[in-house]
Order: C-alpha cells, then structure tokens, then sequence
C-alpha cells in the first residue's frame, strides 16, 4: 500500500523522533518549547514515534532494590539544563517526596524509580505518541523533506490506520534488542525448556524459581543481579545454580573518579577523531568500564553465599569464569545440555540443567531496514557501518539537506559513552543546539581534569595551560 491517510498535519515538523526510550525521551523534554531557529520565534514543532504502547524501562530487570549505575543527576534533563521542569528533582517535588529523597541520602536512586520518574514525564509532555511503528524513512527531492511512514497499532498491536508525516529532520532512538549467543538461539526460540534472556527474568520468575538446576550466563550487572536474586530465594544447601561467564573473573566495574571520566563529552570527542581502526581496537579492550559489575552487588554476592556457611558445609552454587558455551541442545525434552569449553585450560565438559538465564548483554538494533529508503545517500566506513560526525549526524549525501541524528547507536564513533544515561541530556543537547543554531543549550567547554591525547580538543583546553610542544619540533 503506498497511499497513506495523512493523519499528520501537512504542514511538516521540525524534528521527527523514533523511538522513546530514556535518549528520545529526553530530547523530547529539551525540544519542548526551544524555538525552532534565531530567526524563527516560533517553539521547534517535534513528534516523536513508539511501536510500544507505553513507556517501560527494562521492565524484567527491575529487582527489588536494583538501583541505577549512575547518579540521579543523569536525568533525562540536568545535566543540560538543571532548572528543567522536566528534571527528576521536580518529579519528587509534584509527588511530594523532595523531603523523604532528602533524608534517604540516594545518589543512585532504584531502576524501579527512574522507570517510574521516565513514564511521569511520557504522561505530562506533549508530542510523543506511542503505539506508532514507523516502517520507512525517505528523502523526498521535491518538498526537500523526510516522509516517514508510520502504522497506527491497536491495544492488541493490530494494524489500525497508516500514515506519513514530513520532517525536516529525524532522530533515530530505536535502542537495542537483547542478544542470544549463536548456540542458544534455537532453545530459545523453543517453548518447552526455559532458556530466556534476562530482558524476560521477572516475567518467568516463578517459572524459574520452581527448576530443579539453574544455569545463569553472563559477567555483567544483570548476571549478578540474577544470580543474587535466585540465591536469596533458594533453600539453603540445595540452591543448584551455576553462574558461568567468558569473561576472566567475575570482575569490578570500573568506578574509580577518573576512570569515570570515559563518561564525559571530552572523552567522546577524543574517540571519536581517533582513526577508524584504532577505534575499533578500543572499544573491546575497555568491557571493565560498562560491563563489570557493582562492587556493592559482588559485596552482596559474597556475604550471602559466606552466610550459608555458617553452620558447616558450602552452598550448592558453582561461580565458574573463564567459559564459553561450544553447542547446546535439548535433552529429553525439559533439560538442557551445555557443551563447555574453559578458555585457559583448553578443557571441555558438558552441564546438564532445568533453565538458563542468558544475561549475554545487547546489541544496538540494525538501521539498515529502516533506513533503506535512504541508503544511496548513506555514507558508510571501511566496515560498512554508517558514519557518523561529531554532532551524532549521519553522513549523508550532499543532495540531502536534513540531518539524521542518532542516539546509542554511535559506539563505533563516539565510544563507550554512547549508551550510558550520563550522557544522554549533553548528546541531546547538542543535537539541539546544531538542529536549531540558535544554542539554546550552551554547553561547557571542558568537562574532564584528563587529557586525552597530546593534541586534545582545543575546547578542552583550558586558557591558561601550556600548550605541548610536537617533538619534532624540538630537534
């Protein structure tokens, strides 16, 4: 079908959002009001498109107690404009709990509450329409503009009507999708053994805790946090879980003050001028910095599985890093078997167990079927992945005249920061302030006491530092 319905306005938009997740949403919140250019008083005309009929964070992760990795002050909103009606601090104040927070002295406040505080803000700010899955982005040469084709979904996520809006320019917020090692797809896939990825853990719960073994896989926070959660539950002497990770130990997230400072807009723009290869030679080596887990959590971790042993004995848990899963396949229909190798050993050896908790991680969701309307104009890298410049623009083709801004989907680019919640108000921010010219947001100049490089960013150094002499020119 090629006609659509205009449900849109014919007068275009300034911004076409896809997606609300946290990064949309909080471009969402900066873009409400801002004019729309300096010479152009009128605020930015910005929608945004969600397949899903409502906002949820990470629902099937959100534990009793879990709390964010990073400070309430990574809003959607703070970091780029702290007096935001929009802020997590004004969220209290409207529930009458800026006193209570006061006292609770939290700096990383629960999941549970940063889902609750996201979907205050969905509520109460204008232009966001969920149950919208947009299908198609086109540049239209004639109107000099972007079509997006959108589905109008019922409650059941049937089609209900089509339609097309026109934008001037588009940011893309599509997320990420949970990622299945290649071994376990078909278990999963499969309904008669439970072999779920953590992005499903508290739907099945129940389901789990009733398995006679459990097998958890994966390093990283949500593997600790599901492996705690199961131990806490189950009885002492016969908890039977194995924690099983490829990872080398069950290691620390990095969370030192200037470890922390990967997490800045200083270190972004360093990345992202390094060479493409030298990129993506970084990127794997830093896993401690997002991928580790909370010391608290490991803390936890210990002093529950050293409180089972107070009366003699060591608790039915097997804690085994360094491991990979080889092949796996289904035994007699309500077991699964795990074929394992240990990557320093070089042994291999088979599990057999009720449930697995695949805490394996994400990946960024592909763009190539979205935006393939628009792939003769897509600039791409030596790897074939979409370039993408320092105001997280993709590279288009001259002839287009729009932008297409990206969130979390720059880790290629921009680096270990692209996914983390601390920079989500300065990425939108300066999409912003590039979309409009009229820098609404201004930004600071320096936000990191580390160098990185010898030739840094000019703009994150500061005036009065000596500038650093190329050798060569000291011979």
């Amino acid at each position: 079908m090629t006609d659509r319905p205009a449900h849109e306005p014919d007068q275009p938009h300034d911004l076409v959002g896809i997606g609300i997740g946290p990064f949309n949403l909080s471009l969402a919140a900066l873009a409400h009001t801002i004019p729309a250019a300096p010479d152009d008083p009128r605020p930015l005309a910005a929608t945004f498109y969600e397949q899903r009929p409502a906002f949820h964070w990470h629902p099937g992760l959100l534990l009793d107690g879990a709390s964010l990795q990073v400070p309430f002050l990574a809003d959607l909103v703070t970091l780029a404009d702290p007096t935001s009606p929009w802020s997590f601090l004004n969220y209290l104040r409207t529930r009458d709990r800026l006193f209570p927070f006061y006292f609770a002295e939290r700096f990383h406040i629960q999941r549970a509450e940063y889902d609750a505080y996201c979907r205050w803000v969905t509520e109460q700010l204008p232009g966001l329409h969920f149950g919208h899955q947009v299908d198609a982005v086109r540049w239209n040469t004639d109107r000099a503009l972007f079509e997006v084709d959108f589905t109008q979904l019922d409650r059941d996520g049937e089609a209900e009507a089509l339609g097309r809006a026109y934008t001037r320019h588009i940011a893309l917020g599509i997320g990420t999708e949970p990622f299945v090692p290649e071994p376990l797809k078909p278990l999963a896939e499969a309904a008669s053994v439970p072999v779920l990825h953590s992005a499903d853990y508290l739907r099945h719960r129940e389901r789990l805790l009733d398995a006679h073994h459990i097998t958890v896989i994966g390093s990283g926070q949500s593997g600790a946090e599901i492996f705690l959660d199961l131990l806490r539950a189950r009885p002492e002497g016969a908890e039977r879980i194995h924690w099983l990770a490829r990872t080398q130990a069950f290691a620390p997230m990095e969370y030192s003050k200037l470890g922390l400072e990967h997490f800045t807009p200083d270190y972004s723009r360093y990345f992202h001028e390094l060479p493409e290869s030298a990129r993506d030679e970084l990127v794997p080596r830093q896993w401690q910095l997002h991928k580790g887990i909370d010391a608290d959590t490991i803390a936890a971790i210990h002093d529950e599985l050293y409180r089972r042993t107070l009366h003699g004995g060591w608790p039915d848990a097997t804690l085994t890093p360094g491991v990979h899963v080889r092949t796996a396949g289904r035994l007699a229909n309500t077991q699964v078997e795990l074929h394992l190798e240990h990557t320093q050993q070089g042994t291999r050896t088979r599990l057999t167990t009720d449930a697995v908790i695949l805490a394996t991680g994400y990946r960024e969701r592909p763009l190539d079927a979205l935006l393939g309307g628009l792939d003769p104009y897509l600039r791409r890298d030596a790897s074939h992945r979409p370039r993408i410049d320092d105001q997280y623009r993709l590279v288009l083709a001259p002839t287009v005249t729009g932008h297409v801004y990206v969130q979390n989907a720059e880790r290629h680019t921009h680096g270990v920061g692209a996914p983390d919640l601390g920079l989500a108000a300065w990425r939108s921010a300066t999409i912003l302030n590039n979309l409009t010219g009229a820098n609404p947001y201004p930004l600071p100049e320096r936000t990191a006491f580390t160098t990185f490089g010898l030739t840094p960013h000019p703009r994150a150094i500061p005036a009065q530092a000596p500038a650093l002499v190329p050798l060569s020119q000291t011979l």
